[in-house]
Order: C-alpha cells, then sequence, then structure tokens
C-alpha cells in the first residue's frame, strides 16, 4: 500500500496533464462558437494531397465535388500522403499564423494556418478579390502537377471540415499528351447558420472562371470568392451528423450487419464443432485415465498424461516469454480502453486528433500493466535478472515502432509532407516516455517482483526431460501458426476492408459497436483455437508447449499483414515511396502489435487449460 498511493497520485496528475494537453487543440478560438452578425469566425486552411495518393487508376472516376464532401476524410486516422496548404503558390495572407494544435491534431497530420478569406458570421460576400497575382512557371507547373493528380485541400471552418479540388483536368476526347488543365479561379461558401451559431459549410468553384495551366509560361491570376449565407432548422447539437451519414445509410448498414453476422456464425459454428470434438476427446480421456489409474497401476501410459513430468518444465528464453506475454497485456488493456472511449461517444467525427492522444495517454499510463505483468511471470519462472527483463519489456514494442517511426519521418521530412512531425512534438513524446512511460514501468516491474507468487503447477516436474518423438510435418510450428490464424482472420476479413478504407481512404468510421463485437469474437476464437492445437500437441506426447501457444495465438498478426499486401495491390490506389513506406511499415508495426496481444490471448489460455486438464488426474 505504501508503494501504490505514489503510484496512483502520479497516474492521476499525469492524466489531467495529458488529457488537458490533447482537448486544448478541439475547441475553436471562440470557445463557445457563439457569434454576432460581422463577428470574425475562424477559418484556417489544413493541407492538400493527392485524392488517389497518387494517382488514380483507369475506370475510376474522379468523384465530384459534392461526391467528396459525401465522402468525406478518414474519423480514425488518416496517413494519407499531404503537404502544407501553401506549399502550393495560393494566395498569402501578410503574416500567416499557425493555429497551436494538441498532439493527437499533430500526430494526425493537420497543420493548421490562419486563411485569407473572411466569412464574417452572417455577412454576404460577392465577389471578393482575394488577390492578385503574377505566376512564374514554376508556380504554373506546380499548380498543373496537383490538378494533375486531382489535389483536394481541407479547411477547418468552426472547426467544421469542408473540402474541395484544386483544379481539374480535360480529357475529353483528347489523348494523354493533349490532356488540357485547368486552375480553379472563384470559389463560393456557401455557410448555414441557426441563430448564434454555425451549423454546415460547403464550399462551391466555378467552372465558368478557371485558368488554364497547361503550359509553362508567366501568368497574372485573379483569385475570387463569394459567401452565401442561409438559415436552417439544425441545431447545433446535431450539425456533425451529417459526416457520419456515408456509414450509417440504411442500405450500407444492412449490408455491413449481414456480412459481419454471416462471417461470425460461420466462424461461431466452426468453433462450436470442434469444440465438441474436444470435449469429448477429453471426456474420454479422463475416463480412460481414471481407469487405468484403478485397474492396472503399472501400465504403461500414453497420449498428454505421459509428459505430465515435463509440461511444466520452464521453456528457453523465459525472459523474452515474459517480456512479450507483459507487452501484449499492455496492448490489450489499451485496446480495451480505446474501445471503451470510442463507445461513450469520445471519437466523434472530426474531434481532431482524438484518438492518436487517447493512445498515447492510455499507453503511457498502462505501462505499468506491462512492468508488472512481465515480471511477476519472470519471477514465476524462477527468473533472477528481472532489470534486463524489464528492459526488454519496455524495448519490445517501443524499439521498433522507434526505429520505424525514425524512418519514416525522415521520408516525410525529404518529401516535406505534413506527416513530419515538428521537432517540438518530438521532444514531448520523448519527455512523455522519460517521465511518464519508463517511471511507470519501473514502478510495475518494482510491485510485479515484490509479488511473490509462485507458478501454480498441479504436478511436479522430472529431474531430466523426455524426448519428444517425431512429428509428421503438419505438427511442427509454422503449420500449426498457418492453422491457427486462418480461423480468428477469417472471423476479422470482412471488417478489415472497412478499417482499412478509412485509415488508408477516404471512408469515415464510426459503427463501434459492430468492431467490439468483432474484437470480442477474434479474442474468443483465438483463446480456443490455440487451447485446440495445445491439446493435439500434448497428445502427441510433445512437450515444448510454451512458446507454440504464444506464437499460435499471434499468428493472425501475420495474416493481417499479408492482408496488406493484397488490399495495397489489388483494392488501394496508393503508389510512390513515401505512400508505400508508410502503408507498409506503419501496418507492420500494427500487426506486431497484433501478434504480441494475441499471443499473450492464447498462451493464457492454453495456460488455464493445461493448468485445469492436469489438475483433474491423478500423477504420481
Amino acid at each position: 500500500m505504501g508503494m501504490r498511493k505514489p503510484v496512483m497520485d502520479l497516474a492521476v496528475s499525469v492524466a489531467a496533464l495529458l488529457l488537458c494537453f490533447g482537448v486544448a487543440g478541439v475547441a475553436s478560438d471562440a470557445s463557445n462558437h457563439r457569434y454576432k452578425k460581422g463577428d470574425h469566425v475562424p477559418l484556417y486552411v489544413n493541407k492538400v494531397g493527392p485524392f488517389h495518393n497518387p494517382r488514380f487508376r483507369l475506370g475510376y472516376s474522379i468523384p465530384s465535388l459534392n461526391e467528396l464532401l459525401k465522402i468525406s476524410i478518414s474519423l480514425i486516422v488518416n496517413w494519407s500522403e499531404t503537404y502544407r496548404y501553401f506549399d502550393l503558390p495560393f494566395c498569402t495572407p501578410e503574416h500567416v499564423t499557425e493555429k497551436k494544435e494538441a498532439l493527437g491534431e499533430v500526430l494526425n497530420g493537420d497543420r493548421l494556418v490562419d486563411a485569407p478569406y473572411k466569412l464574417d458570421f452572417n455577412t454576404d460576400q460577392k465577389y471578393e478579390l482575394l488577390c492578385k497575382k503574377n505566376l512564374s512557371k514554376t508556380d504554373v507547373a506546380k499548380f498543373r502537377s496537383a490538378v494533375s493528380k486531382d489535389y483536394y485541400f481541407q479547411m477547418y471552418y468552426d472547426d467544421l471540415p469542408l473540402w474541395g479540388f484544386i483544379g481539374k483536368v480535360d480529357k475529353e476526347g483528347k489523348d494523354v499528351g493533349e490532356y488540357r488543365y485547368f486552375l480553379y479561379q472563384r470559389f463560393h461558401f456557401d455557410v448555414f447558420y441557426n441563430n448564434d451559431r454555425v451549423i454546415e459549410i460547403t464550399v462551391h468553384t466555378d467552372p465558368n472562371i478557371m485558368l488554364d495551366v497547361t503550359e509553362d509560361k508567366n501568368i497574372e491570376v485573379e483569385f475570387v470568392y463569394s459567401v452565401k449565407w442561409k438559415e436552417t432548422t439544425i441545431s447545433f447539437e446535431k450539425r456533425m451528423e451529417k459526416y457520419s451519414q456515408t456509414s450509417s445509410l440504411p442500405h450500407h448498414l444492412e449490408i455491413h450487419w449481414f456480412s459481419i453476422i454471416n462471417s461470425c456464425v460461420t466462424v461461431l459454428l466452426l468453433t462450436g464443432f470442434l469444440g465438441t470434438i474436444l470435449m469429448r476427446v477429453l471426456k474420454n480421456d479422463f475416463v480412460k485415465y481414471a481407469h487405468d489409474e484403478e485397474s492396472a497401476d503399472d501400465e504403461e501410459e500414453t497420449g498428454w498424461k505421459y509428459i505430465h513430468g515435463d509440461v511444466f518444465r520452464f521453456p528457453k528464453y523465459k525472459s523474452l516469454l515474459a517480456a512479450c506475454v507483459g507487452s501484449g497485456t499492455q496492448l490489450f488493456t489499451l485496446t480495451i480502453f480505446t474501445f471503451i472511449l470510442a463507445l461513450v461517444g469520445v471519437f466523434y467525427p472530426y474531434n481532431r486528433g482524438a484518438l492518436f492522444t487517447a493512445l498515447v495517454v492510455i499507453y503511457a499510463l498502462t505501462s505499468g500493466i506491462a512492468g508488472y505483468a512481465a515480471t511477476s511471470f519472470y519471477c514465476q519462472l524462477e527468473g533472477t535478472n528481472w532489470v534486463r527483463n524489464l528492459l526488454l519489456t519496455g524495448c519490445l514494442f517501443c524499439g521498433p515502432l522507434f526505429l520505424t517511426f525514425c524512418f519514416l519521418n525522415t521520408v516525410a521530412i525529404v518529401y516535406s509532407a505534413t506527416a513530419a512531425l515538428p521537432f517540438g512534438t518530438m521532444v514531448v513524446i520523448v519527455l512523455i516516455w522519460t517521465l511518464v512511460t519508463s517511471p511507470l514501468l519501473v514502478l510495475g516491474g518494482i510491485a510485479g517482483k515484490n509479488s511473490k507468487s509462485e507458478f501454480q503447477a498441479p504436478v511436479r516436474t522430472t529431474k531430466y526431460p523426455r524426448e519428444i518423438p517425431e512429428l509428421p510435418w503438419y505438427r511442427h510450428t509454422v503449420p500449426q501458426m498457418i492453422m491457427a490464424g486462418f480461423l480468428p482472420f477469417s472471423a476479422i476479413y470482412i471488417e478489415l476492408y472497412y478499417i482499412f478504407a478509412s485509415v488508408w481512404g477516404h471512408r469515415i468510421y464510426t459503427i463501434y459497436s459492430i468492431l467490439f463485437i468483432v474484437f470480442i469474437i477474434l479474442v474468443i476464437v483465438t483463446a480456443f483455437i490455440t487451447i485446440a492445437l495445445t491439446y493435439f500437441q500434448l497428445a502427441a506426447e510433445d512437450h515444448e508447449w510454451w512458446w507454440r501457444s504464444f506464437l499460435c495465438g499471434g499468428s493472425t498478426g501475420l495474416f493481417v499483414y499479408g492482408y496488406c499486401w493484397y488490399y495495397y495491390y489489388a483494392r488501394s490506389d496508393m503508389s510512390g515511396f513515401m505512400q508505400t513506406s508508410f502503408f507498409f511499415g506503419y501496418m507492420a508495426c500494427i500487426c506486431y502489435g497484433f501478434f504480441l496481444m494475441l499471443g499473450m490471448v492464447g498462451f493464457r489460455a492454453a495456460l488455464l487449460f493445461v493448468r485445469h486438464i492436469y489438475r483433474s488426474i491423478k500423477c504420481e
């Protein structure tokens, strides 16, 4: 109790500090979102980028502006290739003022800057000149390149997102070399309000006022905009609902639910079928072993009872196994807390950076769980160098993630993309890791070491291990991992498409109830399939089940990474070194996290099962 109070005080203080820091960037400058006629309403330009990151395939039609607004940009996180708005030679204000952003917003690639447009509350404007600008040949080439790649822009007005394309390509009846490239010069804003609050905003372009940027030559251009205010009856509380309508349309929801239910029923039927078989086989084993004990004590034992003296022999590389279990426990806790926040509505549409902020805060505060789980289990396995085990636990997931981040951040810096983190943000992350994550990890490790819990083995371990008999190829580790990963992966396969389309595309994801159901099924199926394969391994008199159960449980992560390759080549329009490296780099980290988390689930389930069956029989 003497140690627990300082740990709790530190955790509460850090949570309050980090949450305040994370929420600070969500509200607009006008904190109550109420305005009077003529008041300044904050408008920020955010970023630009290729709609198809960075190309579109033949047969894909370029969406219209209205379709773009309906599609929306991803709610959860978007790792698309994006750049700062003023990287293109648009009209710039005299003083470019960057908006102060929260940690999660910066991690999400948001770089908000004051816009040169003036959209005062309930004040119409007609043909307002934004600026006159002389475009050099270089400027024209930049715009033409952006138009050819279907660049879109993103802005925020009173915390409401809006998008539009910067130009269009005229391809009708022309060969590739004869395409004409046009830059939009006039933008019209329709703003809807209810009393003293902004409810909705859209932006349209005038196809009759465009600038031809096909040829490299100096051009003088005038950028013009207009504003029309309209009254609406939609309440302020419901103004974000339209951004999630795409994912909650009855037709889409019906297909989504039907697909998920179909997948889940199939998987649960297979699981139930295998479970029934396993229970009947176990029942027969218990009856057989009980009969053998009563009739002939000198009769030779066979099957999983035969190896009772070796089944609880501690595995090789027990420090690494304990670190994997500890890291997996932390990631599992992180996932559960994230789902709780999602289900209570924290991640509402366009709460910018909320997910990243939550992940950073929760991961930092749950590092003590990793330290406790790893060190206590390591000490149960009679490990002595608990400090080295704690260091291994701390670096097991963060190490590969840090190296991947360093490489990808360097790539983003070279490409001048918004994914490149500012130096100040990197300092904040290092401070969080140094002042929060590491101390809590150490405190958790000390608590785990002092728990002094013993490993609960229902049977004694013999001095010398038995030799494992020669097994057929399909009972080796790799084939078993393939069999173990296929069934859980089939339970989440359909949902993966929606998640990938949100994270790496332009879809919005808000149906967290479905995702949570799928996650629960994934955990249950992973636990069961690992138990079944562990039983078959023990029945074949192979007592080295420790690492096998962890690898089989985590093998679903390898299947997900295999799906990444399929998605990249068959379902996405991504290309280019930056987008490719970001996709495969960050997905490797996510799948590695899945591997550790589900590996922990599989190992814990197998450990409970093995303890149960050997506790149920009499072993000398």
